[in-house]
């Protein structure tokens, strides 16, 4: 009998002799991520411009999260870290796949990253699949091709749809109503077995558009068509939500919503604006608040407290040991996630902890290598072209705008210390000087303008303009002439 064919019949055996016992069955999870949702693009979470009904009626009906964060500010690693409980420096999958390339604007150049998830990784899905759970990734995968795709990670079903859709009577911008549909049949298919549903939208990801009287209707948003893509995710959202209630599924059911990263605040691609994450400073890209927040919504009618709100901060390594315990499957070892089930479910606080970030790259909107560690109302980064630190107190000052580390030196040194320590104990990969640095075009791009204090929502038409020009200056730095952006 091979190793995986023992773990399925040790489980089952498992799972019957539960079950004899009178235990209630174990709970469906639906996992939704959407991509690059900021941290308040939903009513709920102060946008009030946004029509977000069945996410607000989510929220309501159970716990929705003020401090989660994600553990890595860009799309590839933050996945990587959901489906493995681990840092994405200890997985040295740090950036976006396949990466930025290197260009002279760059004092420092990239690490030579991993191009796909390592197979000798154990994901949520396999810990599920292993304990009988019927799995299906429905949308954005992002973490390797061929031979590294969620069937060869743990899940039964594949189906990635498409990113960009042109928006009709039955569809979205982003895909968004296939996906759910196929999501839909999923659950239908599977109604009498628990399920892990990982449904990953491609929405509101650049580029993007969607249906025109949704646009008009949304007019009066800080930007229309974005607006009307936040629509349609929440509307999608709430014909899989229809669909469990008249399945029968709700109260068995745990239901999370969440985003893989921050909002994109600078102006790139084909939009001159996106959102905005105020009060967080920044955004996608960045080691700031408003790159490492995100929503994050929990329901599990009778378990998870209903009209809740959480401010005790997680971080998105948290969701392998989480759903595996809630699960009663087996939890990998070494993670460096730990379990909120206790917090989920109301029963308890999480012992503190420090949160640490590590992200040695360069990214198109604006970010330079850096590294973060908060502990408790304390977060420092420290940026590692020149070592240059920045500290905040986050309970005074959410927005980081006020650098407190000339008067808090003990602080730093020991805080600085202590991120130096967990890079060691991580095996995290460092960058190395770029022989073609051009100074000139480093500080074109990274000092004249500083794209991390760009404030979207409150910015002038003077000051729109120069994002504008530099985001022209960033393409002509990242892309040879007539060469679109791959975006």
């Amino acid at each position: 009998m091979t190793r995986q064919l023992l773990v399925i019949a040790i489980w089952s055996f498992a799972a019957l002799t539960v079950f004899a016992a009178g235990a209630p069955p174990r709970p469906n999870i639906v996992f939704i991520l959407a991509d690059d949702l900021g941290p308040n693009d939903l009513a709920c979470y102060g946008r009030r411009e946004h029509h977000t009904p069945n996410l607000d009626r989510l929220a309501a009906e159970g716990s929705r999260f003020t401090c989660a964060y994600v553990a890595q500010p860009i799309c590839s690693p933050s996945r990587a870290a959901i489906l493995t409980g681990k840092t994405p420096a200890r997985l040295h999958l740090t950036t976006y796949l396949p990466g930025r390339p290197d260009c002279p604007s760059q004092k420092l150049l990239h690490p030579i990253i991993e191009q796909q998830l390592p197979l000798a990784e154990r994901t949520v899905a396999e810990c599920l699949h292993d304990a009988g759970y019927a799995t299906a990734c429905i949308g954005k995968w992002h973490l390797g091709g061929e031979g590294f795709l969620p069937t060869d990670q743990g899940f039964d079903l594949y189906h990635p749809g498409n990113a960009v859709t042109k928006p009709s009577a039955t569809e979205g911008g982003k895909g968004e109503y296939d996906l759910t549909a196929r999501a839909i049949e999923f659950v239908q298919k599977n109604r009498d077995r628990p399920f892990f549903l990982y449904l990953a939208h491609n929405s509101p990801h650049i580029p993007y558009s969607a249906r025109p009287e949704l646009v008009a209707k949304n007019a009066g948003a800080f930007e229309p068509v974005y607006a009307a893509l936040v629509e349609t995710l929440d509307n999608t959202v709430g014909l899989l939500l229809a669909k469990l209630d008249a399945l029968g599924l709700r109260d068995r059911t745990l239901v999370i919503f969440t985003s893989d990263h921050g909002g994109l605040h600078v102006p790139e691609g084909p939009h001159a604006r996106i959102t905005h994450n105020t009060p967080f400073r920044a955004g996608k890209g960045y080691l700031y608040e408003g790159g490492l927040r995100v929503p994050l919504i929990a329901r599990w009618p009778g378990k998870v407290p209903a009209d809740r709100v959480v401010d005790t901060p997680i971080i998105n390594t948290d969701w392998l040991p989480t759903l595996v315990e809630i699960a009663g499957a087996g939890t990998p070892r070494s993670l460096d996630g730990v379990s909120i089930a206790s917090l989920l479910l109301g029963r308890g606080q999480p012992k503190a902890r420090r949160f640490y970030w590590h992200f040695p790259h360069y990214t198109n909107q604006g970010g330079q290598p850096a590294g973060a560690i908060r502990e408790g109302d304390w977060k420092l980064v420290e940026h590692y072209e020149d070592g240059r630190v920045e500290l905040f107190n986050l309970a005074k000052d959410i927005s980081e705008t006020t650098d407190l580390s000339a008067r808090e030196r003990r602080r730093v040194a020991r805080l600085k210390n202590d991120l130096a320590a967990w890079r060691q104990r991580v095996g995290a990969q460092t960058n190395t000087p770029n022989p073609k640095f051009d100074p000139a075009l480093h500080r074109q791009i990274y000092v004249d303008f500083v794209p991390s204090t760009f404030d979207p929502l409150r910015a002038d038409a003077a000051t729109w303009a120069r994002a504008a020009a530099w985001r022209k200056q960033m393409d002509a730095v990242l892309y040879k002439p007539k060469t679109p952006a791959p975006y």
